[in-house]
């Protein structure tokens, strides 16, 4: 199936894209359930909302929203442009609506963000995938992504891999 062209721009916090980001959390109970920050059965909009303020408000972080060409929200990302003790920029979050899973959408969102930081004259990009979600450990992988070091997450103390890439 051939890729389709995303949009990416940042989040608004409008009532209409938080409850957009909800259901991309919504159709990825997997995901919510490895994290441990939602329960898939129950995510609320009022907690998103709160977690995006609170994501947005860390200095160097931009949440972004994926479009579809039909304006249907794809995915949600959130970048560290520069991380305090190494230097490089991060990807902190990358979640593509379960409907648009397997179809190329996350691998074009990862390119679009590694264009971006490219652009910006970054020659390379970090990201932690938790331990328990080997299926996000086996995409990364697969793109080229190296692992370079393991160590708990600094805000809730979940095993990750920290995955390296040379943006060459």
């Amino acid at each position: 199936m051939p890729m389709l062209p995303l949009s990416l721009s940042p989040l608004t916090l409008s009532h209409a894209e938080v409850a957009e980001v909800a259901g991309i959390y919504a159709s990825n109970p997997a995901y919510c359930r490895a994290a441990g920050e939602y329960d898939p059965d129950d995510i609320r909009i009022d907690r998103v909302e709160t977690d995006l303020r609170e994501e947005m408000g860390t200095a160097g972080v931009e949440v972004l929203l994926a479009r579809d060409p039909e304006g249907r929200a794809a995915g949600v990302v959130s970048l560290l442009h520069e991380h305090p003790k190494d230097g490089h920029p991060w990807i902190g979050l990358l979640i593509v609506h379960g409907d648009q899973q397997r179809r190329g959408t996350g691998r074009l969102l990862a390119q679009l963000i590694e264009n971006r930081f490219r652009e910006q004259g970054r020659n390379a990009v970090r990201l932690a995938v938790l331990e328990n979600n080997p299926t996000a450990l086996a995409f990364w992988r697969s793109l080229g992504w190296q692992e370079i070091d393991r160590r708990l997450d600094v805000q809730h103390a979940r095993p990750c891999i920290v995955m390296h890439k040379h943006l060459i």
